[in-house]
């Protein structure tokens, strides 16, 4: 069993690798942008896909990482996870019908709560003690759903027309076009930024780059929120106007 995912501020990476753990096959689990991932895709016949929920739709450089590819995942065993800060509907769904248009055969899927990774925004924010919980939470659900798939029992969150009309009349139907294309909304302030590089490291679209050592944005962010979580002056925001709190997942652990 192989893991793929594509992971903000690690809430995803995590998930997998706990999944893959509780199953017996432990760090063999693979970002998409590892050079990697596509061999072991191509070796393997049952593969765990990963990926953060964005206004109930699959972020923009995971579904291009599927259409691009398309040609791999054909009579593949997939079980998806989804992970979300509070909702989603047919967060696993979604990316479900996707594959299935390229002879995917769906296992299964689980849609897992996360602490916020959305650094600029209020509304999601917790307290230290109650995102230690959601993690433990997080953890005993997903040795449920390894035991349940064990027993032939895979369980099937996100998946059906329930959950689809859930996801399309929850989030989807009014914000899908935030994640059709990538977005140009990334702001940086040259006022704070020191010029270290780090969010043109981090950036998975190579979207930051540095002019005359100040930080500048083009119009390709997926908003994994990697840069903001990351950038040492909280120099940078998306949906806010400014940082509110920082997140990685290691803190919670």
């Amino acid at each position: 069993m192989t893991g793929i995912y594509f992971s903000g501020t690690g809430n995803t990476k995590f998930c997998v690798d706990k999944f893959l753990k509780e199953y017996g096959y432990s760090k063999n689990s693979f970002s998409i942008e590892d050079n990697e991932a596509l061999e072991k895709i191509k070796n393997d016949n049952k593969i765990v896909i990963g990926y953060p929920v964005q206004y109930s739709n699959i972020p923009k450089i995971l579904r291009d990482y599927i259409v691009n590819n398309w040609y791999i995942w054909k009579e593949k065993n997939i079980f998806i996870i989804a992970t979300m800060e509070l909702f989603s509907g047919d967060g696993a769904g979604i990316l479900a019908r996707l594959l299935k248009n390229y002879g995917a055969n769906i296992v299964g899927g689980l849609h897992l709560k996360m602490p916020d990774s959305i650094c600029d925004e209020k509304a999601l924010k917790r307290s230290f003690e109650e995102n230690k919980k959601i993690v433990m939470k997080a953890e005993e659900k997903i040795w449920k759903s390894v035991c349940n798939i064990k027993n032939g029992k895979p369980p099937q969150e996100g998946l059906g027309i329930a959950y689809h009309l859930a996801g399309l009349f929850g989030q989807r139907l009014y914000f899908s076009w935030k994640t059709k294309k990538y977005t140009d909304k990334l702001k940086i302030n040259s006022l704070k930024c020191i010029g270290c590089g780090s969010c043109e490291k981090l950036c998975p679209m190579g979207n930051i780059t540095l002019k005359n050592r100040i930080a500048v944005s083009s119009d390709k962010c997926t908003m994994c929120y990697r840069c903001i979580s990351k950038c040492p002056t909280q120099a940078i925001t998306l949906l806010g106007k400014k940082v509110i709190e920082q997140n990685d997942v290691s803190k919670y652990l």
